[in-house]
């Protein structure tokens, strides 16, 4: 099956294109054939680390808006964060700055909306869902 025209996100099963460095996670390919990005055995795995880091954001970092975890998911210095907290505050239908809890629905919804920014198309909610119950 040709990858070509999917996105890099997609194509490594990390939908959030996080970024290699030491931390591990469940369904980890280790080497990343690819030179910056993590990459996942399935796209399960890529979305079960975005919820990981983003419960870690919510309950470490006290990141509990959409502005704050975004700010800090894709800094200003190498991303429009403007532009991207925009997106998923207008794809969720949640304000920028009202507090969130991390639940299934909140979550999902913005992980849809951030997979969405990150890879430029529609990501696949069951895959999303998926995910969460790896949790």
């Amino acid at each position: 099956m040709s990858t070509k025209g999917i996105p890099r996100g997609f194509r490594n099963c990390n939908p959030g294109n996080i970024r290699i460095n030491s931390d591990k996670f469940i369904g980890e390919i280790v080497p990343s054939q690819d030179t910056s990005f993590k990459q996942f055995e399935n796209m399960a795995y890529g979305y079960r680390a975005m919820f990981r880091i983003l419960k870690n954001y919510i309950n470490n970092y006290k990141l509990d808006t959409i502005d704050k975890i975004i700010s800090r998911w894709a800094p200003a210095n190498e991303n429009h964060t403007d532009v991207y907290i925009k997106t998923v505050s207008a794809k969720t239908g949640l304000d920028a700055y009202q507090k969130i809890s991390f639940s299934r629905d909140v979550m999902c919804n913005i992980v849809y909306a951030m997979a969405f920014v990150e890879n430029g198309r529609e990501p696949d909610m069951a895959d999303i869902y998926a995910g969460w119950n790896l949790l």
